[in-house]
Order: C-alpha cells, then structure tokens, then sequence
C-alpha cells in the first residue's frame, strides 16, 4: 500500500488525487471513473468527482490503493 503526503493541505479533491498518482493520464479520465463507480474511498464506491479526500482516507482504483497522510 502507497501513502499519499497531503503536506500542508488539509485535503485533496478526488479527481485530482488520481491524476496526482498518476492513476489517470487526464482529469476527463479520472472524473469518468469516479462516474462509473471504480473508485472506492474507506470502502465504499464514491461517485462524487470533487470529494474532499482527508488525512487517514482510503483510496482504491482497481488493483491500486493509497492512505492519505498529513
């Protein structure tokens, strides 16, 4: 499993955080899995493109994972 670093930021939107990891070569492609319900935040599908994803969070693109750090 991966950490993300959210540095001085309290959060990050989801479309962005995938784009962030390099999990999609553009927003279009992330907002369109975030769509299609392939996106899982702590468990659960999110379908909320600008989620705020916090310190402790989950995130799950298919076979990838991440945890949000401060």
């Amino acid at each position: 499993m991966d950490e993300f670093e959210l540095g001085a930021h309290p959060c990050i939107e989801l479309c962005d955080l995938l784009k962030v990891l390099g999990w999609c070569s553009s927003g279009g492609m992330a907002k369109a899995l975030i769509a299609d319900g392939e996106v899982r935040v702590d468990g659960e599908v999110e379908l909320r493109k600008r989620c705020k994803i916090r310190n402790g969070q989950v995130v799950v693109l298919h076979d990838q994972q991440v945890t949000v750090r401060q």
